[in-house]
């Protein structure tokens, strides 16, 4: 399938583009930009030195992707922003490269959607099918894992981690690490339940679930403190993947992770 690139689109012939790749009105591809197959490239589109996009993407009018980190130790190093198969990047989000401070890179994995005005700073790492909804701003070094969702007009400070399969709801600020499998809320942000309407959904087993839930009444519902609940959960849970990831996690947090709401009870 040839590609189909709009008379009045600017598209810098070092550019490397696979077959089937669509080049909307007025977009800007520049050099420094590898295209896979299938990918649509809406109007008004600037892509910018160092992206790397893969198969059957969607970014639609006025997405900015692959521009210079908003760091002001930056100078020019070459570095990229990936993006996966088959995402979608909606109306005017702002993508930014990585720096050399941590990744050289930033990048969103496949199968995700970002609704309109998302932000992506420089050295951030989102996962596969992730959903990230309308005006969620973040700041540098955010790591978001597979199959996270997060509510619209959520603030993420640097470097926080949000977890696989964990839900945050919207309006918040995130200033602490969200662990996995969870929902998150509330002011100051606190563990809300375990997301069981979303684990049901991705195809767990109700022991794997019912384990889960034990691990986060330990952690959260107890009156231990995090140290204490991590030692409690090693020594009388078994250690399913699921039950590594929360512990491999929490051990490599950096900024610790959030609180237990205050009227939580057994029940949640």
């Amino acid at each position: 399938m040839p590609t189909n690139i709009h008379p009045t689109a600017l598209v810098n012939p070092k550019a490397q583009l696979s077959d089937g790749v669509t080049i909307g009105a007025y977009s800007v591809v520049e050099s420094d930009v590898v295209i896979g197959e299938g990918t649509i490239i809406g109007p008004h589109v600037l892509i910018d030195n160092g992206a790397r996009i893969g198969k059957n993407c969607k970014i639609h009018k006025g997405a900015v992707v692959s521009t210079a980190p908003q760091d002001l130790t930056y100078n020019n190093e070459p570095t990229t922003f990936e993006i996966g198969d088959n995402t979608t990047i909606r109306e005017f989000c702002t993508l930014n490269r990585g720096t050399k401070k941590q990744h050289f890179k930033s990048a969103v994995g496949s199968n995700c959607l970002l609704m309109a005005y998302v932000h992506v700073a420089h050295d951030c790492i989102i996962g596969n099918n992730v959903i990230i909804a309308n005006s969620v701003q973040m700041a540098g070094h955010v790591t978001i894992e597979d199959y996270a969702f997060i509510g619209g007009l959520v603030a993420i400070h640097q470097f926080v981690n949000i977890g696989a399969h964990s839900i945050v709801g919207g309006m918040f600020r995130i200033p602490k690490d969200i662990p996995p499998y969870i929902m998150a809320g509330g002011w100051p942000v606190t563990y809300q339940r375990l997301n069981i309407i979303g684990l049901r959904r991705r195809g767990f087993s109700k022991e794997t679930i019912d384990t889960l839930h034990q691990l986060y009444r330990i952690l959260y519902l107890s009156k231990l403190n995090v140290t204490q609940g991590v030692e409690q959960i090693k020594a009388t849970m078994p250690l399913t993947p699921e039950v590594r990831h929360v512990l491999d996690f929490i051990a490599k947090s950096k900024r610790g992770i959030i609180t237990a709401r205050r009227t939580a009870t057994d029940t949640d």
